[in-house]
C-alpha cells in the first residue's frame, strides 16, 4: 500500500512539474499525458472504486429492488463563474445539483457520473481542488462518482472549467411526490432562508466591490428529504429553486398544479445581508438562485408537523409555512405584501445574474 501511494505521489509530483501547475492541450489528446492527468489526480482524488477501472462505462450492482421501484435519471451542467465562491465552488455545486433533483423526487442517489471540460492553461490546483469538493459532497450526499470523462480545449473556448454531472437514482414504489398531488387548502412551505447562492455568487465576482459577507447555501438535500418523508405523511410536492429562485418555482408548481397559489411576503425568510445586496443593486432576492433549500406543499392537516420536522433537522432548521394553496386562476400566484397591498408574481424574464450554477 505504502508503494502504491508513493507511486501515485511520483506521479502527481510529475504532472505538475512537467505541465508547469497548468492543464495543457496535451491532456486532452488519449495519450500518455491524459492517463497521467487521471491515474495520477483524478482518479486518486475522487476514490479508487468502480472508477478506478477506467473502462468506457460502469458496471453497477443495483442491489435488490422492491417490486413497482423506479429508476430516475436527471443530468445537468454547470458554468458557474467565478468557479470558487464563499460556501462552494463548481464541485460541490455539481453534486449537490444533480443529488437534489434526485432527491426531490423522492429518489435516494445512487451514483453519479462526471465530465470536466478543461480550458488549456487552466491550474491543475484549481482542478485538484473542484475535485476534492466532489468527492466531500459526494459522501455527504452518500453517493459515488462511477464513471466520467475528462476533455479539454484551446484558450477561449470555454471559460477555465465547465462540469457536467449525470446522477442515477431509485424511487421506492411507496413514494409518490408531484404537483398533481397538490390540493387546495394545501400548504406552501420553505426549508430555510431565500437567495443565498445567488448573492454569494453574485458578491463573489467583487464587480461591485461589496464588502459583504455571504456564503452559498449549497447543499446535498438528500437526508432532508429522507427525513420529511417519514416524519410528514401528507408531504405532497417538493423542488428545489435553483435558477429563477423562489418566485419562479413556485409560479411553476402553479402551472403545474393548474391551481392558485397565496404568499405572504412578511413570512419569507431572506437574511438582511442578501436583503442589503439586492437594494444596492436593484434585484428581488426571490428571484435569486439557492442550492441547498426546498420549496415544498404539504397538506393542511401535516402543516404543524412539517414544522416540528423541518425544526429538528439541521437543514431544515429555518425553515417555515409561507402560503397557501387556493382554488382561483390556474396558475396565478398572488403575493401579500409587507405593506397590506397585493401583487401578482410572475416567472423571471431574462436572468438577474447569469451563470450562478
Amino acid at each position: 500500500m505504502s508503494d502504491h501511494r508513493d507511486l501515485l505521489a511520483e506521479r502527481r509530483r510529475r504532472l505538475f512539474e512537467v505541465a508547469a501547475g497548468r492543464v495543457t492541450l496535451a491532456h486532452g489528446s488519449g495519450g500518455k499525458a491524459m492517463h497521467e492527468l487521471l491515474e495520477a489526480l483524478v482518479v486518486p482524488t475522487l476514490g479508487d472504486g468502480e472508477l478506478a477501472r477506467m473502462d468506457d462505462q460502469a458496471r453497477l450492482d443495483p442491489g435488490p429492488l422492491e417490486a413497482g421501484a423506479r429508476l430516475a435519471l436527471t443530468t445537468d451542467g454547470f458554468v458557474v463563474q467565478p468557479p470558487v465562491f464563499p460556501g462552494g465552488d463548481i464541485g460541490r455545486l455539481a453534486v449537490c445539483g444533480t443529488v437534489n433533483d434526485l432527491a426531490v423526487g423522492g429518489a435516494e442517489p445512487r451514483a453519479l457520473a462526471l465530465a470536466l471540460i478543461l480550458e488549456e492553461g487552466l491550474e491543475l490546483a484549481l482542478v485538484e481542488r473542484v475535485l476534492r469538493s466532489v468527492r466531500t459532497a459526494a459522501e455527504e450526499a452518500g453517493v459515488t462518482v462511477v464513471t466520467g470523462d475528462t476533455k479539454v480545449v484551446p484558450r477561449g473556448a470555454c471559460d477555465g472549467l465547465f462540469v457536467t454531472t449525470t446522477g442515477l437514482g431509485v424511487i421506492p414504489p411507496d413514494r409518490d411526490l408531484g404537483p398533481h398531488r397538490i390540493r387546495p387548502g394545501d400548504r406552501l412551505f420553505v426549508s430555510g432562508p431565500l437567495g443565498d447562492h445567488g448573492a454569494a455568487v453574485m458578491v463573489a465576482r467583487g464587480e461591485m466591490a461589496l464588502e459583504v459577507e455571504v456564503r452559498s447555501d449549497c447543499a446535498p438535500l438528500w437526508d432532508l428529504v429522507r427525513h420529511l418523508r417519514a416524519a410528514v405523511p401528507g408531504l405532497r410536492c417538493l423542488r428545489d429553486p435553483t435558477r429563477g429562485g423562489f418566485a419562479t418555482t413556485v409560479v411553476e408548481l402553479a402551472r403545474a398544479s393548474g391551481l392558485a397559489f397565496e404568499i405572504h411576503e412578511e413570512s419569507l425568510p431572506v437574511r438582511e445581508e442578501v436583503r442589503g445586496v439586492c437594494e444596492i443593486l436593484g434585484l428581488d432576492p426571490l428571484y435569486l438562485a439557492c442550492e441547498g433549500r426546498l420549496v415544498g406543499v404539504v397538506a393542511a392537516e401535516d402543516a404543524e408537523r412539517l414544522e416540528e420536522a423541518l425544526a429538528a433537522h439541521p437543514d431544515g432548521a429555518g425553515g417555515r409555512l409561507v402560503g397557501r394553496v387556493v382554488e382561483g386562476r390556474p396558475g396565478r400566484v398572488v403575493m401579500h405584501t409587507a405593506f397590506g397591498g397585493r401583487r401578482i408574481v410572475d416567472m423571471l424574464i431574462g436572468d438577474q445574474l447569469p451563470r450562478i450554477c
